[in-house]
């Protein structure tokens, strides 16, 4: 469990540099405006904030592809599918089109991949770790590790599974959304946790421990 929790401080500081670069006092996103075409493309170009994320995002990314070539196994698969992930975020991206608001559309799917990136690979030194002991069986565990993202997002553990999620707003507690589903809602101590589908079941947890 938390196999990236434990990277070197060297690796982070790494990391650190790829987020200082120029390229973050430029104007204009990472990738070519002359090649502008969805209407998500042509808006970040006319979008100094816009652009400010799409460069921090475009950052992310090469840091964990530079943190897949540090895994003593399977670099290669991983970084095939994360660049496949990347294609798919883009395309999910380009359909805010259809979106009522298609600028607030574009920030959040900014929004919720920085957190993604983060969290599946360690890109920040995390804000805690909590242990929950799950449906009254201590077998039945789920790790969560926090990160401290422009939204919160936060890595699951549990098994061999790792998923990530972020922050969304509810009326008490925080609750943070995954893929396909999965969730965990925190209310102090406690938390319901739903498993992602086709399963989706729902544990009723308590905290074990908090680092």
């Amino acid at each position: 469990m938390i196999l990236g929790y434990y990277m070197t401080i060297c690796t982070l500081t790494v990391f650190g540099l790829l987020l200082t670069t120029p390229a973050l006092s430029q104007e204009s996103p990472a990738f070519d405006c002359a090649k502008a075409e969805t209407s998500a493309e042509k808006l970040i170009c006319e979008d100094a904030d816009l652009a400010k994320l799409d460069r921090l995002v475009a950052d992310r990314y090469a840091a964990a592809l530079e943190a897949i070539k540090g895994l003593d196994t399977g670099s290669a698969r991983a970084e095939n599918t994360l660049r496949a992930n990347q294609r798919g975020w883009i395309k999910g991206r380009d359909e805010c089109w259809k979106a009522a608001d298609l600028r607030e559309c574009v920030e959040a799917a900014y929004l919720r991949r920085e957190g993604q990136l983060v969290a599946r690979w360690m890109l920040e030194e995390p804000k805690g770790v909590s242990f929950w002991e799950c449906g009254g069986n201590p077998a039945n565990e789920v790790v969560t590790v926090f990160f401290g993202t422009t939204v919160p997002s936060v890595r699951f553990e549990r098994g061999d599974t790792i998923d990530t999620g972020s922050l969304v707003r509810t009326a008490s507690g925080s609750r943070y959304e995954a893929s396909f589903g999965r969730s965990i809602w925190i209310k102090g101590d406690r938390a319901t946790y739903r498993e992602a589908d086709p399963d989706g079941t729902a544990y009723e947890c308590t905290l074990a421990q908090k680092r």
